[in-house]
């Protein structure tokens, strides 16, 4: 077991990123009032262009515009229309979070797309993806940690109380590693991205952003040697994506924390949202197999939603966040 200190309390709970709807000021209050050990800055990809997960974290690049252009986003020569909505969003966001929010005194988690992803979806001007262009990646990587080091002080400034964390979430890491993504004519795929570069882009930004991180993948064969090893402090994932539990066994053994995404973003066929029962269950299940100690799990494991909640209900979506906050309490208390 590790000593070390995590950037959360034991027993926390908090959500992975997106919400359904368009109202943030509603969307703050429902996270705040849910999560109140870990609250999350809540994304709204229903607003439209500038509010997905690739126009919102793009949005942070420094002296990297980008635009909409047939529908994607991509380097743009000057900064634009598209641009400045997502800044507007993200702006009146973390302006909504210093009204919905003041006071408050606790760890809080902001999430962006992270190098690998951003480098598989953004266009560069003259077609295809910036993954074919390792310099064009570096350079996306650089003003990514720019980008994020300054978002975070922004949420610093608003919140002087409060500790940032930075969720990246990577959910194309596992296809650019395996060299999967495919080009613009579907007839081929770009190059593989070596583990080792991967690593070292990833690493790039945990370093500049100086808070704790977490990488976030809700994909199959989440590399967890490689997250370990970018200075991250914890993975988040979905544990029913999870079907060899040796490699995530040795990362929690080598000090790595756990996001356990442990509820499902849509109700199943056969009803309503899970118990925080079942939820406590299915992540000490897991950990049972694993062979750690229950009070190990109560420090190192955050309980989330499986993925973001955006194509849920705001009735579910609230649901699940309430029964991860009491799974999560539950162990604070074994």
């Amino acid at each position: 077991m590790t000593d070390q200190a995590w950037p959360w309390p034991a027993g926390a709970a908090t959500g992975i990123g997106s919400l359904p709807g368009t109202d943030i000021a509603e969307a703050q209050r429902v996270v705040l009032g849910e999560l109140p050990e870990l609250p999350h800055l809540p994304e709204l990809p229903a607003r439209g262009p500038g509010a997905d997960l690739i126009g919102r974290s793009a949005g942070l690049l420094v002296e990297l515009p980008v635009e909409l252009y047939t529908g994607r986003w991509r380097v743009a020569p000057r900064p634009g229309r598209d641009l400045r909505r997502a800044r507007d969003l993200m702006e009146r966001d973390l302006d909504q979070l210093a009204e919905q929010a003041e006071g408050y005194a606790g760890p809080i988690k902001v999430q962006a797309g992270g190098p690998l992803t951003l480098a598989a979806s953004l266009e560069l001007p003259i077609g295809g993806r910036l993954l074919r262009d390792p310099g064009a990646v570096r350079d996306l990587t650089g003003s990514l940690a720019e980008g994020l080091r300054g978002h975070v002080a922004a949420v610093a400034r608003r919140l002087p109380g409060a500790s940032v964390l930075l969720q990246l979430d990577e959910p194309s890491l596992p296809t650019v590693l395996a060299g999967r993504v495919p080009t613009e004519s579907g007839l081929g795929a770009y190059r593989a991205v070596d583990s080792v570069d991967a690593a070292a882009l990833l690493r790039t930004v945990v370093d500049a952003v100086g808070v704790p991180t977490i990488v976030h993948c809700c994909a199959p064969q989440v590399p967890l040697e490689l997250i370990r090893s970018t200075g991250a402090v914890a993975v988040a994932l979905d544990l029913d994506l999870v079907t060899d539990l040796d490699p995530l066994g040795e990362a929690i053994d080598a000090g790595l924390g756990l996001l356990a995404g442990a509820a499902p973003t849509r109700p199943p066929s056969a009803g309503g949202a899970p118990t925080s029962a079942q939820i406590a269950d299915r992540v000490r299940q897991i950990w049972d197999r694993l062979g750690f100690p229950r009070r190990q799990l109560a420090e190192q494991v955050v309980v989330t939603p499986a993925c973001g909640l955006a194509g849920a209900t705001p009735q579910y979506a609230r649901a699940v966040l309430a029964a991860c906050r009491d799974a999560g309490r539950r162990f604070s208390e074994e």
